[in-house]
């Protein structure tokens, strides 16, 4: 690296030399000023952006084996220690070598990157039980699966972690009731194997096993009953053609709504009951929550992102049992 230097500011020097001749002719002082200052110029740019181990025939041939590409790869890593990915790539190389130990340290320099992308939450979770005596999942580990699963609610490996976790544990129960939504999300072999986890989880709790065709406990249910009333003061303004968007969602969870109704705005009080056929997402139903937020809004452009001049009401939380929900459409979003 420092012949390369060397070389390129030599290289440097005697290409300005040339090319200011006639300057350095009339004025040899100003001459070899400039020069120098030009000179000082490509050194510091170089040393700033400059890379020359991209010309090192070794940093430019494949890697032979494994242990050459994870040799290259931390090399990159070390010159720009802010790539994702890389670590990601890192670890499973890591792994692939059996070192579990190493590809658990990469995963959290990730982690510290994108502490709240919940594939590498609990793609680090599990590498730290893999890397643990007897493969068992720590605090940390559990920290991090729930921490996903408040992310994602019905992220499947997370879930999955967590209710092994629970097993080690001696947690049974917690560990069936953490597996039994993901019956709604798996079918075919997968759902079998899963049933028959969950099963055995229920059985070391002293509970029964699932009915043959039964769907988890918390997916069960009518759906949640809903009366939306528009403010006496409100009515005289509302818009002709508007749409009323009835929407449960999770608490403090993100703004993609778990069910949503769209109606034509008219004829208050209006009656709705969202149930999982109403659920925008494949992989979250309204049954597979304990506690939703209920809310409604009348909006003129149609549009279910909420704007400017929307007519609202104010949020309620709710249960499975909460009867049935009403709310009153008294505000404009400003």
């Amino acid at each position: 690296m420092v012949g390369f230097v060397i070389a390129g500011l030599v290289l440097a020097v005697l290409v300005l030399a040339y090319v200011l001749r006639p300057l350095w002719r009339t004025r040899p002082i100003a001459g070899f000023a400039v020069i120098a200052g030009l000179t000082l110029a490509t050194a510091l740019t170089y040393v700033a952006i400059g890379t020359p181990a991209a010309l090192d025939s070794a940093q430019r041939r494949a890697p032979e084996t494994l242990g050459d590409a994870i040799t290259q790869l931390e090399a990159e890593l070390k010159r720009d220690p802010n790539q994702v990915e890389g670590w990601r790539l890192l670890a499973r190389a890591r792994v692939a070598e059996g070192e579990p130990a190493k590809a658990r340290d990469a995963l959290m320099r990730a982690l510290k990157l994108m502490p709240d992308d919940p594939d590498l939450l609990a793609e680090a979770a599990e590498m730290r039980a893999i890397a643990a005596p007897g493969r068992q999942f720590d605090a940390e580990g559990i920290s991090m699966l729930r921490h996903a699963l408040e992310v994602q609610p019905m992220h499947q490996r997370a879930r999955w972690f967590l209710g092994i976790a629970q097993r080690q544990a001696k947690q049974p129960a917690e560990a069936a009731r953490t597996w039994e939504p993901l019956l709604t999300v798996v079918s075919g072999s997968t759902g079998e194997s899963l049933r028959e986890q969950i099963n055995a989880a229920r059985g070391e709790a002293g509970l029964p096993p699932l009915p043959p065709s039964a769907v988890p406990t918390q997916a069960a249910g009518a759906g949640l009953k809903v009366k939306v009333t528009l403010a006496p003061a409100l009515a005289a303004k509302l818009p002709a053609n508007a749409s009323l968007f009835v929407i449960a969602r999770q608490p403090g969870g993100p703004p993609m709504p778990v069910a949503v109704e769209k109606l034509a705005a008219a004829n208050f009080p209006v009656e709705v009951t969202l149930d999982d056929g109403d659920s925008p997402m494949p992989t979250m139903k309204l049954s597979q929550l304990d506690r939703v937020e209920v809310l409604a809004r009348v909006s003129s452009s149609g549009n279910a992102i909420p704007q400017a001049g929307d007519f609202e009401a104010m949020a309620k939380p709710a249960g499975k049992d909460a009867g049935t929900i009403e709310l009153l459409i008294d505000q404009v979003r400003p």
